[in-house]
């Protein structure tokens, strides 16, 4: 990581900081456990989408012991909109399951052992620790983060998990949690997948990219 790179990120990270002060996590949630299973149910879906499925989700099962005794049928019925139901279905009851028998019903606060949890990755663990405990273990690492990561030329890796140490080293540690749900935010509403916004964006000037999308 040269020093460079790390000049160039700041000033673009501190242009993102002022034009976005506050960057939090748009998954509704009343608890730890409610942040997990709609963290879960976020994968390859989107926060608005997940958000509506949760109140009503959440009033049949307010706790992983209510998830443990549904029927997967039915908890799939009630999360079928998110897309890839069975798979997150068997997980949040697997994720439920193990915190009744593992961990006396409480979502934990660790990486390590909220990994061992059932649809538990290191993005959707960083979710769980940054915005319920406060605990800064990484930077949460989405779709959104990696498109905006590789955009900007600070890496060309696919890997979650290698674009995140990427961040860690870019980020001071007590930025990883705002930081990652910043830059987060950038890519769902300015550097969009399809038809990234590069005549509004506050850092187009700096983006290796952004010659590719005027041209369209």
């Amino acid at each position: 990581m040269t020093a460079e790179t790390k000049k160039r990120f700041k000033t673009i990270f501190n242009r993102l900081r002022k034009e976005r002060p506050v960057a939090v996590c748009e998954l509704t949630h009343q608890n730890p456990f409610e942040l997990l299973v709609s963290t879960i149910l976020s994968a390859q879906c989107t926060d608005d989408r997940v958000n509506k499925v949760t109140p009503g989700l959440f009033k049949k099962y307010p706790t992983p012991q209510a998830f443990v005794k549904a029927p997967a049928e039915e908890v799939e019925k009630s999360i079928r909109s998110t897309g890839f139901f069975r798979n997150k279905a068997k997980n949040i009851k697997g994720a439920a399951e193990k915190l009744v028998r593992n961990f006396k019903s409480k979502v934990p606060d660790t990486m390590e052992q909220l990994l061992t949890l059932p649809g538990v990755a290191r993005k959707t663990a960083n979710v769980v620790l940054g915005v319920a405990y406060g605990i800064p273990a990484g930077v949460v690492v989405d779709t959104h983060v990696a498109r905006v990561s590789q955009r900007l030329g600070f890496t060309k890796d696919s890997d979650p998990v290698k674009i995140e140490k990427v961040l860690m080293e870019l980020m001071p540690r007590e930025d990883w949690i705002y930081g990652g749900h910043l830059i987060l935010l950038h890519g769902r509403y300015v550097c969009k997948a399809k038809k990234p916004e590069c005549e509004k964006c506050i850092i187009a000037d700096l983006c290796p990219s952004k010659k590719l999308f005027l041209k369209k």
